[in-house]
């Protein structure tokens, strides 16, 4: 009982983000400091959709789902919890003209409703810190082939002055978020017979303060490469923003 009154008030949560969108237009600032990780996320997706049978998990409005399907894949689709976000990025798919490249359903990432084996690849930006994650890991590794990989962007919870943030700034999370933690970094992994975690954005964060004013791109180039040396020592790694998730060869 507990469990579904959590995925309704996700639902209903994300039901009314994508019907005005506040926390965009809130967080918008320091989402525009993430080209890279969104890029190499992006790039590691498409590089192996080709031919392949592909989940956008936690696909929103769309995100990435269309380019997916333009790659040439044997099969995309999107899921998501919100009605409301299916629509919209149903809507996008005609007006690209993606016809029967790609498909959307409306579902709880926590009990994905596919055969058991059926899918190559999953990817997600920004979902599995929404879920259940001993839920959402079974799913994904019974829908994923043996030989299945999985991509994912989360954000990290042990930041203090980002964790101040979000306390400050609870209207526009939803009451359930958890960004992971390291138990969950482990836990995940653990399903998969390889993973790689990397880790992005520290100082990085300080140009998110100037964005569209002079000097922009000077500081966020200086602060990227700043942190790709910090990120690489492990005490501090773990105070980065985000993580991008690579997993493969889910443990039946």
């Amino acid at each position: 009982m507990a469990n579904d009154t959590r995925i309704e008030r996700e639902k209903q949560f994300h039901n009314d983000r994508y019907s005005d969108d506040q926390r965009a237009q809130q967080t918008g600032k320091f989402y525009s400091i993430t080209g890279s990780i969104t890029r190499s996320y992006k790039a590691k997706v498409l590089a192996h959709s080709r031919g392949a049978k592909v989940i956008e998990y936690g696909c929103g409005t769309g995100s990435y789902i269309n380019t997916i399907a333009q790659s040439e894949p044997k099969l995309a689709t999107g899921i998501d919890i919100s009605s409301v976000a299916i629509e919209v990025a149903r809507q996008k798919a005609v007006e690209e003209k993606l016809g029967e490249k790609v498909n959307f359903q409306v579902m709880n990432a926590e009990n994905l409703e596919f055969a058991d084996s059926s899918y190559d690849l999953i990817c997600g930006s920004g979902i599995l810190h929404h879920l259940d994650l001993k839920l959402a890991t079974d799913s994904i590794v019974k829908t994923l082939k043996p030989s299945g990989k999985a991509f994912f962007i989360e954000p990290l919870g042990l930041n203090f002055l980002i964790n101040l943030y979000r306390r400050l700034t609870p209207d526009i999370r939803s009451q359930d978020e958890h960004p992971l933690l390291n138990k969950d970094l482990n836990a995940i992994a653990s399903n998969f017979k390889q993973s790689k975690i990397q880790y992005f954005y520290l100082t990085s964060l300080a140009a998110s303060f100037i964005v569209r004013k002079p000097g922009f791109k000077t500081l966020l180039g200086f602060c990227q490469w700043f942190d790709s040396i910090l990120l690489k020592f492990p005490g501090i790694k773990q105070q980065a923003w985000m993580v991008l998730i690579e997993l493969e060869q889910p443990i039946k």
